[in-house]
């Protein structure tokens, strides 16, 4: 496993340095002058995937923005085609909250100019900012963050429903209007988007940062990837911080792939438990667990909204709430491993049926596997009470769980037991475990 990181990790740096030695490419200063059918009027954005204008259209006499994109981008009869094939796919995503694609089209060298024309996409023009430079001082109030996740969830909805993935998603192209309506950006750019992602420029560790682990790898993806994404972007919106982080860009590609965030209770207190087990569940590493659908995400989130209230957020106390933390494994076999988690989560799962029991989610649990911590610390980060832990040792087809419930506060046990068992008696340990508590 660790060959195949080092491999991956020399291609990104391979791709960087082919990226790295291209010449910068610049647009012609044009502001003021009519393209087609539009006249220039300033200068609105920057980046990667090329350059925005604000400009007029002398036919419908609207505002437009205009994205002229990079020669390099569609250097290639192929490439250009493949661009326009996805534009036009994006045009026809008609949605309050995906950004209107109203053409394409090329600029046309003056007589005897060398060069060929520069294709260039009319979009519709929004008085707002985007989300980037709204999360730039300080993270937003949780129902704000709640409301700009459901609309963009609900644009994504929609294109996954046509099955266009839009494999971008991130602060810098979602527009926030002064209504307050979200608009998802650059949707049909983002297949050509995979020769600039490891570019060494002012965007470059912020676009990497987005991309779910299937991506990083170069595996095929689909709507998960986006709702990683997403999941990435409503993490930062609350802690004001990137879950996944490095230096350069084979070290946050390592985070993406190997580790994981620090829980959001942890950095903010006033996150509903709700909320924290939404943006875990959109960033777990594996898509076959994450959520399936955008729509899933979309019912979590509108469920979260209904039933939140602020002031009345996490319990500073409560009586009944419950971490379960990941089972130690004390065989030698390493395999032993998914034994262990599987019991955990199996108690997990059963207590969560206990209506008058808060339990601790298991991707927030399980971020404390292989780490030595302080009970007290994890009771004042999580807001719980008490703490389950235990060990599994087997030896051939017996098996022996140790298990113990702490009180948080003190750090003192309240019990202890320890279950000799044959190794097919495992489900009524758990259930044991269980009846318990």
């Amino acid at each position: 496993m660790a060959q195949v990181n080092f491999s991956r990790a020399l291609i990104f740096c391979l791709l960087f340095y082919q990226e790295k030695s291209r010449p910068c490419w610049r647009q012609k200063v044009i502001i003021g002058k009519t393209i087609s059918h539009y006249k220039i009027i300033e200068n609105i954005g920057r980046g990667g995937m090329g350059i925005v204008y604000k400009a007029q259209d002398l036919k419908l006499d609207r505002f437009v923005a205009l994205k002229f994109l990079p020669p390099h981008l569609t250097s290639s009869d192929d490439e250009k085609q493949r661009f326009i094939h996805e534009a036009k796919a994006a045009s026809s995503l008609d949605h309050n909250n995906i950004c209107n694609i109203y053409e394409i089209d090329e600029t046309r060298p003056a007589p005897g100019e060398p060069g060929d024309g520069q294709l260039f996409i009319s979009m519709a023009y929004y008085d707002g900012e985007t989300l980037d430079k709204r999360i730039k001082e300080k993270p937003l109030p949780i129902e704000e963050t709640t409301d700009i996740a459901i609309q963009i969830a609900q644009g994504l909805a929609k294109s996954h429903e046509k099955e266009i993935v839009h494999r971008d998603i991130k602060p810098a192209n979602i527009m926030l209007t002064k209504e307050g309506v979200v608009k998802i950006l650059d949707f049909g750019l983002a297949k050509l988007s995979t020769q600039t992602k490891l570019t060494k420029d002012s965007t470059t560790l912020g676009t990497i940062a987005y991309m779910s682990p299937e991506q990083a790898r170069g595996d095929k993806v689909d709507s998960r990837t986006d709702i990683w994404s997403l999941g990435v972007v409503l993490y930062e919106l609350i802690t004001g911080q990137l879950p996944f982080k490095g230096n350069y860009e084979q070290a946050v590609i390592y985070s993406i792939l190997n580790e994981k965030p620090e829980p959001v209770t942890g950095l903010r207190t006033d996150v509903p438990v709700e909320l924290e087990q939404i943006i875990n569940k959109t960033l777990i590493k594996k898509p076959e667990e994450r959520y399936q659908g955008t729509l899933d995400l979309l019912v979590d989130l509108r469920k979260m909204k209904k039933e939140y209230k602020p002031g009345d957020i996490v319990p500073e106390k409560n009586e009944n709430s419950i971490i379960v933390m990941p089972f130690v494994n004390m065989s030698a076999d390493p395999e032993q491993e998914y034994f262990c988690d599987g019991m955990a989560e199996e108690i997990i799962n059963a207590l969560t049926h206990i209506e008058s029991l808060r339990v601790i989610a298991r991707t927030s649990a399980f971020t404390f596997k292989g780490k030595n911590y302080d009970v007290g610390e994890i009771g004042k980060k999580l807001k719980v009470d008490y703490l389950l832990e235990g060990s599994v040792r087997k030896a051939g087809k017996r098996i022996r769980i140790t298990t113990q419930l702490i009180n948080v506060e003190d750090g003192y046990h309240l019990w202890s037991e320890r279950y000799d068992r044959d190794l097919e008696d495992v489900f009524a340990i758990q259930d044991g475990i269980h009846l318990l508590l």
